[in-house]
């Protein structure tokens, strides 16, 4: 692998706080919540009538024609592809043989693949789409985006649950650092607020069943918080080796420093309770990118509201970082957006690179009585981040015991 570095240079979204990038880190950066009430029918049937919607439908920015023959999934990804791509100022400057696509889903197209068996149930074989297929595969997204812009040298769609993501950013690095792509589009997407997967989810106990305010029910590390809260959405990241971002004058957020990857072998759905695996992934990043613990200032922590992994990612940071961890301002961005499952590690690191590029960290809304078992520096308003060369890290861990952090250094 050769030395290359790896820069930010674009960055992307459409979420549950706003349609773009600017509108929702002003948001999180004001502690509002993007959690609501489902308007639906379908949702009074269900014990869970909550959710994290985007902000800005897709229908309200992409081609309506050319919409209607993408998934939810994939529409996400094109608005979050195309503000980061515009934001990084790219268009002849980059060879299309040299530019790649990384963007993962955690589920897929669930919604066409729904709405295509109930078309059939009811109506017969001649009434599924024609497109269903290319619609609900997993790399749609990817692909939809590598044919948006040309990208010739390689497209990929990980899939490893909840860290699926951030998977996509460590694999874009890697790309870079081969030699295989001097551009990577990474990133990842969902779209899975649907009856059946949220009725899934619920009967396995991993959503929040609190039927309170819905912005006061993602509340990770407080003794109240009982499961998740879905949201959906995209965030996307174009990453450039440093010598091509330079070449053009790019403007550069931040570097990609390392980053880690293993699996806890544990349970399908449970955290190692230790928090194992997802130590040695952050340790990998730190040695990936030669990084000393101590500089280590921000961690955007997978941190879900889950009674067992807010408080393993917490042992994770300890064994980690030891001593500095007390000068490590950690926070859960999940608290205002939800889990949006595969797409989480991607709005999650757009944050963490704007934390680094703006020197501030985003708070932890409702913490109202903070987990004993967690001791951490957890601020619940916005927090200002020291000057100089700093590290901040992006944590994701996922159903199969997936676990991802991702380095990210100040520019």
């Amino acid at each position: 692998m050769s030395s290359r570095r790896v820069v930010v240079t674009g960055l992307g979204t459409t979420s549950p706080l706003g349609g773009d990038v600017p509108t929702t880190w002003n948001a999180l950066l004001a502690g509002q919540s993007g959690v609501r009430h489902l308007e639906e029918p379908w949702a009074d049937e269900l014990p869970v009538r909550i959710a994290a919607r985007v902000a800005v439908e897709p229908s309200e920015v992409l081609d309506r024609v050319k919409a209607r023959r993408l998934d939810r999934s994939s529409q996400f990804a094109m608005v979050a592809a195309a503000e980061a791509w515009a934001d990084a100022g790219l268009g002849e400057d980059v060879d299309p043989e040299r530019l790649a696509v990384s963007l993962a889903s955690g589920i897929g197209g669930v919604t066409t693949l729904l709405s295509n068996y109930d078309a059939l149930k009811e109506k017969g074989p001649r009434r599924v789409s024609p497109l269903a297929v290319p619609m609900l595969m997993p790399n749609a997204p990817a692909a939809n985006v590598s044919l948006a812009y040309g990208a010739r040298a390689a497209v990929h769609a990980p899939t490893s649950a909840c860290a699926s993501g951030n998977e996509a950013i460590a694999m874009a690095l890697d790309l870079i650092r081969w030699g295989r792509a001097d551009v990577v589009i990474a990133g990842g997407t969902e779209a899975a607020i649907h009856p059946l997967p949220m009725a899934a989810f619920a009967q396995m106990m991993a959503l929040s069943k609190n039927d309170g305010d819905p912005t006061t029910v993602s509340r990770p590390w407080d003794t109240a918080r009982d499961g998740f809260v879905l949201g959906e959405g995209s965030g996307a990241l174009v990453l450039e080796s440093e010598e091509h971002a330079r070449a053009r004058g790019a403007r550069i957020y931040a570097t990609v420093l390392g980053a880690g990857i293993s699996n806890d072998a544990h349970d399908i759905a449970q955290p190692d309770p230790a928090g194992r695996g997802g130590t040695r992934a952050i340790q990998g990043a730190l040695a990936d990118g030669q990084i000393d613990p101590s500089s280590v200032v921000h961690v955007n922590a997978h941190a879900t509201s889950t009674p067992q992994g807010d408080v393993a990612e917490g042992l994770m940071l300890h064994s980690v970082l030891g001593s500095a961890v007390e000068q490590c301002v950690v926070t859960s961005t999940k608290s205002m957006t939800g889990h949006l499952l595969g797409g989480a590690g991607a709005l999650e690191a757009v944050a963490t690179v704007l934390a680094l590029h703006h020197r501030v960290s985003p708070p932890t809304i409702n913490l109202d009585e903070r987990d004993p078992a967690v001791d951490l520096d957890i601020p619940t308003s916005r927090r200002d981040l020291p000057a100089g060369d700093v590290v901040a890290l992006n944590n994701s861990f996922g159903f199969g015991g997936a676990n991802v952090a991702v380095a990210f250094g100040s520019s």
